[in-house]
């Protein structure tokens, strides 16, 4: 079945201290960060997207439960953005647990997703994804989305001087 339930304040708190961990670990290995800093720069990267917490307008967070009243299966964040006269909601995040991954979750998720942005009157939906996660950018392709853009990085080795 898979639902989206708002995030509590419980799990706010656990959510937010992986998730500030896994960017970190993200950007460093994927090369845009150096890993000296790397926690303490996703750390007010998190804190700038939502100072107030769930709180923050415009920022809707929830849990991905298998079922109602069922367990966390994973979570989902999505700002509501205005760009050039056109409002979409921007995931900012979409995460299984490990145990509940290969499960179709995620791709229900994203089902309940569009039901809750047509509900708000939204007409689009966007994400950024890493470029070394082939499974998720198949299943994007196959929930229909489409890629306008991809950014592209070279590492440089340091000349000895």
């Amino acid at each position: 079945m898979t639902v989206l339930a708002p995030m509590s304040v419980e799990a706010y708190a656990s959510y937010k201290q992986a998730e500030v961990a896994a960017f970190a670990e993200e950007n460093v290995a994927c090369g845009r960060w150096a890993a000296d800093g790397a926690v303490e720069r996703s750390q007010e990267e998190f804190e700038a997207l939502l100072p107030q917490g769930l709180a923050t307008p415009d920022n809707h967070l929830f849990e991905i439960r298998a079922t109602e009243a069922g367990p966390a299966v994973g979570f989902l964040w999505f700002a509501v953005e205005e760009r050039h006269g056109i409002r979409g909601a921007y995931v900012y995040d979409v995460s299984v647990k490990q145990a509940f991954r290969r499960q179709g979750h995620a791709r229900r998720a994203f089902g309940a997703l569009e039901a809750v942005v047509a509900s708000m009157g939204l007409s689009r939906i966007t994400l950024q994804l890493s470029g070394s996660n082939p499974q998720a950018q198949a299943l994007y392709g196959q929930l229909g989305f489409a890629v306008t853009g991809i950014s592209m990085l070279k590492q440089i080795p340091k000349q000895n001087a």
